[in-house]
């Protein structure tokens, strides 16, 4: 029974590696919780459409991976072939329309410092 416990806990934090290393969970410098909150709504809503994509995705691997069956690829593999995909997929939005940069800050406006939330710890 333990082993399974094992292997639970080894998908989670490969889980969580591919959430934070490839998918950017942690990349940006967000400045208040509720930003933080939708980042990782965010984060979810990217993995979980690239594990509805398993079915529809090609198997695009590299040269030294073995094949593997549509229903065992892995979110990596599926990434890769994900862009295979997406032109047929399609888009609401129209086309771009061709602008010049926005104006920015105003000359001699200074940008406050950041509110500082304290970090939650849990007793051990």
């Amino acid at each position: 029974m333990v082993w399974r416990a094992y292997i639970r806990r080894f998908d989670l934090e490969h889980t969580l590696r591919f959430c934070k290393h490839t998918l950017g969970w942690t990349t940006p410098a967000v400045r208040t919780p509720q930003q933080a909150d939708r980042w990782t709504w965010l984060i979810i809503a990217a993995s979980t459409q690239l594990r509805l994509a398993r079915g529809v995705i090609a198997d695009q691997r590299l040269p030294w991976e073995r094949r593997l069956p549509p229903a065992r690829l892995t979110p990596t593999r599926i990434r890769r072939g994900f862009r295979r995909i997406y032109p047929a997929l399609g888009t609401p939005a129209g086309p771009a329309k061709p602008s010049r940069a926005g104006p920015g800050r105003p000359k001699g406006t200074l940008r406050g410092r950041r509110t500082r939330h304290p970090a939650i710890k849990k007793a051990a």
